[in-house]
Formats: C-alpha cells, structure tokens, sequence
C-alpha cells in the first residue's frame, strides 16, 4: 500500500473544502510570479544605468512598477494564507467530527483499549498542534518552491553556467540535511510515544488521586509520573542533540551562493564571456535563490509531525467498527430477546463458552452468577457494544447485525453500573434520552424514577451543574439520574446492569419500585448482586464460567440449581448480618 504524504492527508480530511486549498495554491503561485518582476525590474535599471540611461521618468516608472507589483505580491500571498488558515480549521473540525463520530461505531472493547488521554491527545492537543503547518504549508511551500524554480529558470536563460553554479551550495545542503534526518522517524516516533505514556500518566494520577491520597502512594505514584516525564523530556532532547551540527552547517553555508557566483562570474565577465550588466543581475538574483529553499527545509520538521498525526487519526479512523448497514434491513415487530449458541472473548481470551437463552417479549429477565462469569458480557452484547464472535442476538426474530445502529439503538435504553454523567445541569444530563423532552417532561419522569426530591434538594434544583462525570453528586445520585434518563426513553427493552450499586437499601426500595412500575410491558434484563431484588422475576439466569448453569424461577432454582441455592443463602446471611450489626449493607 502507498505510503500517505502531507498532501495526500490533506486532500483527504479536506472534504468538500479541497478546492478552497486548490484556490490556495494558485493565488500563492501568482504571488510568486509577481514577487519575481521586482528582481527583473531591478536589473533593467542596472542595465540602463551601465548603458548611460539618464532620463530620470524612466527609472522612476519602473520603481513605481515594482511597488506595485510587490503590492501586488502581498495581496496575493494574504489571499492565499487567508484561505488557507480558513479552510485549515474547516479541516480540523472534519477530523474532530469524524474520530468521535468514529468512536460511537466501534465496539466498547477497542474504545476501552485505547489509553483515554492519548486519545484525548489526538483528539484535542494533537489536531490543534497541526494548525500552523498546515496553514502555512500549502501557501508557503508552494511559493517556496517554485519561487527559486523560477529564478532558477531565468537565470539559465541569461547564462546557463552562472545557473549550476547559483546550485553550487546545494550538495552541501542536501548532505547536510539527509544527515539532520537520518532516523528522524524513528526519533519522533519515540516523541510521540514518550509524549503518550506521559499524557495517560498524568489522567490516570490525576483520576485515581483519592485512592493515592486514601493508601498514601502519592510518592510512588508521583515518582511513576516524574519518570514518564523526565523520559518525554530526555526522548526531545535526544532529538535535538542529533540535529545541532548538521543544522549548524547546512544553515551557514547552504545561504553563501556568493561564494560560487561571485569569483567565477568575475571570471567570465573579465575574459568577456559575461556581460557586466548580466554578471550583476546574476548576482542579485543569485541572492534570493537559495533562501526560499531553506525556509522549505524548516518547514519539514512540521511536515513530519503534521504527516505523524494524520497517520494516528487514518488508523483510528481504519479500525473495525461494529457490523452494521447504514440502513436496517429488517425492523422487529416484536421484543423478544433470542442468543443463539454465543461466544465472545476480549482479545484472545474467550469469555462466553455457546449461550443459548431466550427472553420473551415484555418478560423480566435476571442474569446472575459469580463475579467474572459473564453476565455483565450478556447485557452488553444485548445491547450491541460488541459484536458477538460468533452465533448471533435476534431480536424480535432479526439479527441485530442487520439493523442500523440508529435504529437499533431506539430499541435499547442501557444504565450500567458505572454510570457516566456530563458536566452540565441535571436537567440536561435526563434530557440526553430524549433531547426533545420538554422541562415538564423531565420533571414528571424525576418524579416517576423517584429523585424528583433529591434533585429539588439541590443547590439548583435541576439546574445544577453535576461537574465533571458527574463528581458534584453521590454515586447513588448518579445512579438513580441515569436511571430517569433511560426511563424517559422509553426503548421497548431496558437493561440494568447493577444499575443500584451504589444506592442504599431505602433508597433501592424507591428505586425498584420506580422501575416495576416504568418497566410495564417491556422486555427488562436485570443483571444484580442482591437476589433478594429479583426473586420475583419471570426467569432467573444463573450463569457460570461463561455458560448457562440453570435458569426458571427463584423457587424452581433453589430446589434444582446448587450454585443459586449458595448465593441466595450467602445473600441472606449477609442481609441478616446487616439487620442485627447496623451495618452498610451491600
């Protein structure tokens, strides 16, 4: 596969935006083509002067000539980088758009494996960082380019000799310069890496400071960060050290064209194979040769980094994403739930071992079983955050890879455990399920899901900001939020992974009860801890190591499974441990 340049990447995320960048280019080009007439203007004067040209319009003409075609340069060139800079932040936000939109169309284990500050890194940071490059890179590499191309051109019209030698500095450049580079891949890559580790470091010191603080590793975790950022910093460092002689040289030397042109354009002006009018336009344009050259070489640096970022967003953006068609094939009538001979597995390691399992149609279903057996795995292949390796998940008779993720996800409402909350008002935070809710709306589920009054106790009321992940409230706040959340849904299936772990057992009652009474006629998977919050479902699913141990009722199972049977009599003691100590009970 061929390798991307920097143009390749930006054509690409450009989008519609592309010809904005041809635009571009061509106003640079004129620009070029107009800050050259100066240069052929100035040795006309020269010309004239040596051949006793003394009307003063004459030479005053020109002057104003060049003015106005240097003006003219300028205008062009701001043209050029206005555009540029317009369309640059254009693309920018087509990345962005794109690598989130991408993240909603992978499958949770990929998204889970990425370290969250280097994509937090690539999303913000990184595609920021690009900005300048590409800003200037179209406009000003183009004109750099073709600027001493055309120089180049004229001057071999004049004298072809005078033209290699105005070239006489470049093989010291290009040694100089495939020296400076020599392992640059290699080098920023290790800058990039460092720079990752050092970013996933700081989020994970920064996230994880109240269990530091609690156990007292704050040395020893600031030690791990310390190091990742004295390795960042030596990585650059390491970098630069590798650069600083071959830069030196090719800066110094690579500029003095004079040091060719001068001697030996004397030379051919003294034996009369030069012209002294022709030797002093040489010479004046020799001077501007070589510049514009080196100013492209700078812009290399930025080159490689700006092409190293494309690389990462590209292979983002190639990852495989869940299987589904941009349009459903078939729609469900029905919610009835049927897995069908189901394995999956996280990397290599397979989980669940050929589940076969039906939940009928606005049925209450509960999954339970030892910590590690699956469960959780069940209700999130259900709710289509992976894609099954193999078998498949029927809803309503149709295979979930068969419907949009769309109208798919209509289907679904999912609380996990682990519930997430935006740092906005709470108000907000219920309304992401349905955005089209009006504020009575909200308020009326608040009050069905039972935290219409903890809300209304808050500072705000519902419109209280719940901080970041929502750390301004209690987890079992947080909870029983994104509980009302997927209440006002309303999806025809609603899972609850331990969506009450972290809500107290008065607070649970109010709870379950909301949920008995929202969940009517829906098909409700249920995945708990507590049994005793269960025992009244259609079909308990005991799962074990990734299989289906047993399943019926709380009665049936109690006398047919002995796996059920042990942790329904563990529940009970711990429950009555509670009851007689006055202890959490959770």
């Amino acid at each position: 596969m061929k390798k991307k340049g920097i143009m390749d990447y930006i054509f690409q995320f450009a989008g519609e935006h592309k010809n904005a960048y041809i635009k571009s280019i061509i106003f640079a080009l004129i620009g070029v083509v107009f800050s050259l007439v100066p240069y052929i203007l100035m040795g006309d004067m020269v010309k004239k002067l040596f051949s006793g040209e003394r009307n003063f319009n004459i030479y005053l003409m020109e002057g104003l000539a060049m003015a106005v075609f240097w003006i003219l340069r300028v205008v062009f060139h701001t043209l050029s980088t206005n555009i540029s800079h317009r369309t640059t932040f254009k693309l920018i936000s087509n990345v962005r758009i794109q690598l989130v939109d991408k993240l909603s169309r992978l499958p949770l284990g990929t998204v889970q494996a990425m370290p969250s500050g280097g994509v937090k890194n690539i999303i913000c940071e990184r595609t920021d960082s690009m900005e300048p490059t590409l800003a200037h890179v179209v406009p000003e590499f183009t004109a750099n380019i073709c600027a001493p191309i055309m120089l180049f051109i004229y001057i071999l019209t004049i004298d072809w000799r005078m033209a290699i030698l105005s070239l006489a500095t470049l093989p010291v450049a290009a040694i100089a310069m495939a020296w400076m580079f020599k392992d640059s891949t290699v080098r920023f890559q290790k800058t990039q890496d460092t720079t990752k580790k050092l970013n996933a470091t700081a989020v994970e010191y920064i996230g994880g400071i109240e269990v530091i603080k609690a156990f007292g590793k704050a040395e020893s975790s600031y030690q791990r960060f310390a190091d990742a950022a004295k390795e960042n910093a030596g990585s650059f460092i390491e970098w630069m050290m590798a650069c600083i002689v071959p830069f030196a040289i090719g800066m110094v030397i690579t500029p003095a064209t004079l040091l060719s042109v001068l001697p030996v354009g004397a030379i051919f002006t003294m034996n009369g194979s030069l012209s002294l009018t022709n030797y002093i336009m040489i010479v004046i344009l020799s001077c501007g040769l070589i510049t514009p050259l080196i100013t492209v070489m700078g812009y290399n640096d930025d080159i490689t980094k700006a092409t190293s970022i494309f690389k990462e967003i590209d292979d983002i953006l190639n990852l495989a994403e869940l299987k589904r068609p941009e349009i459903s094939k078939q729609l469900p009538v029905s919610h009835n739930i049927t897995l069908n001979n189901v394995h999956f597995g996280y990397e290599e390691k397979e989980v669940l071992h050929g589940i076969n399992l039906e939940i009928p149609d606005g049925s209450v279903t509960a999954l339970v079983g030892p910590s590690g057996s699956g469960k959780s795995t069940v209700a999130r292949l259900v709710a289509s955050l992976w894609d099954v390796r193999d078998g498949s998940i029927r809803i309503g008779g149709v295979d979930i890879r068969d419907m949009s993720l769309s109208d798919y996800n209509a289907q679904i409402a999912y609380v996990s455990q682990d519930s997430f909350l935006f740092d906005t008002s709470v108000r907000e935070n219920i309304r992401i399920g349905k955005p089209s809710a009006s504020n009575k709306e909200v308020e009326e589920i608040a009050r069905k899901s039972g935290c219409y009054d903890f809300i209304m106790a808050l500072e705000d009321g519902f419109d209280t900001i719940v901080g970041g992940s929502g750390t301004h409230l209690s987890g079992g706040e947080r909870q029983r939020i994104s509980i009302a959340r997927a209440m006002l849904k309303n999806a025809p299936i609603l899972i609850l992974d331990e969506a009450t772990a972290y809500t107290d057992p008065e607070n649970e009652a109010v709870i379950q009860q909301s949920v008995s009474e929202l969940s009517k006629g829906k098909t409700l998977i249920v995945i708990a801890h507590r049994l005793s919050t269960i025992i009244d479902a259609d079909q308990i699913v005991v799962i074990k190591d990734g299989n289906v141990e047993a399943k019926g009722t709380h009665s049936d199972l109690l006398n047919s499974s002995s796996l059920y049977k042990n942790m329904w009599e563990a529940h009970i003691y711990a429950k009555d441990v509670y009851e007689v100590e006055g202890g959490v009970f959770a």
